[in-house]
């Protein structure tokens, strides 16, 4: 696997899902991200990585809850937020951070 800092150093947006298995609000997350990845197509990346496999880099992000969603752009941190947040919203997020 590519490190952390090649996935996000794009020219394109990155929107990392920072998720764990057991986590209730993640598992409502996933199909959103499918239809959001199905809406934006090539224009943005969207990453998932399992705190629980991923302490390390969760714990240097400060990933505190999850799901927590951070959008990149040229490895730097553009948007941040945790828990569920609408699919409109993150598509216009990705839309505003192409240019």
């Amino acid at each position: 696997m590519a490190k952390f800092s090649e996935l996000i150093n794009k020219d394109k947006p990155v929107l990392v899902d920072f998720f764990a298995t057991w986590c209730g609000p993640c598992k409502m997350m996933e199909p959103m991200l499918h239809e959001l990845k199905e809406r934006v197509g090539d224009k943005a990346s969207i990453i998932k990585i399992d705190v629980d496999k991923n302490q390390q880099l969760a714990s240097q992000l400060q990933v505190r809850g999850v799901p927590t969603l951070v959008l990149y752009k040229n490895g730097q941190i553009k948007w941040r937020d945790a828990g569920i947040q609408p699919i409109d919203f993150l598509e216009k997020l990705i839309e505003q951070n192409q240019g």
